[in-house]
């Protein structure tokens, strides 16, 4: 593996500029005008050197193509180096196509259970599931080791939420599109439950007492 990085470090190089790290990932979304253009910027992609050895997630669809990049070892699981050549090359690839990385359009969810003791409901998500523990955090964290579903990460609660909502979630947006999304939230009925950890993340709950994290990577280096 080659030395890993944190956000603020991949941010620096104008090179990756339409790149943003996030939750799970260095992400882009290259928007498209059809299918086949979509399928066309994966077959270029498929073809950069040195996917043997690190391999983007992609997803493809008919509007756009969505990559991601992240070095996962037995005790690592981030940015490195090397996600900095590989998005530099990807999106030189996409360029050639006349495609750029769209930010607005990135975002991950990661989903988190709460219990009192954590370590007794974790098999039961894990067998659910088909998930295996995170390398780094096998304490704390579930992840799809097909790379499809969203991460799994187990919140140790005293007690339950106000409003007695469930549900807690969290979505990795962009820093520049972190408060125009909890602005929308708030303006649906959704009402501010902490912010003292802004701008790394916001948690919001709706009439019921789920909640909702806004979460970037910003202050968290």
């Amino acid at each position: 593996m080659t030395a890993p990085i944190t956000a603020r470090q991949f941010h620096a190089d104008p090179s990756v500029a339409d790149w943003r790290v996030i939750g799970d990932g260095a992400c882009t979304f290259f928007r498209t005008r059809s299918f086949a253009e979509s399928t066309r910027l994966v077959q270029v992609i498929s073809e950069l050197a040195g996917l043997d050895r690190h391999t983007p997630d992609v997803d493809l669809r008919r509007h756009g193509v969505t990559v991601r990049l992240i070095t996962s070892t037995g005790d690592y699981y981030g940015i490195s180096e090397h996600d900095v050549r590989l998005a530099r090359q990807i999106s030189t690839a996409a360029r050639g196509l006349g495609l750029s990385g769209d930010l607005s359009a990135v975002q991950s969810l990661l989903v988190i259970p709460g219990a009192r003791i954590t370590a007794e409901v974790m098999p039961f998500w894990r067998a659910v599931l088909g998930y295996e523990p995170r390398g780094d955090t096998p304490d704390e964290d579930l992840v799809d080791p097909h790379a499809r579903g969203p991460a799994f990460w187990f919140e140790r609660m005293a007690g339950p939420r106000q409003g007695g909502g469930a549900i807690h979630v969290a979505v990795w947006v962009p820093p520049e599109q972190a408060e125009a999304r909890v602005a929308a939230a708030l303006a649906a009925g959704g009402r501010l439950v902490r912010d003292e950890f802004a701008p790394a993340w916001w948690t919001l709950a709706d009439a019921a007492g789920n909640e909702a994290d806004i979460a970037t990577t910003r202050t968290r280096d």
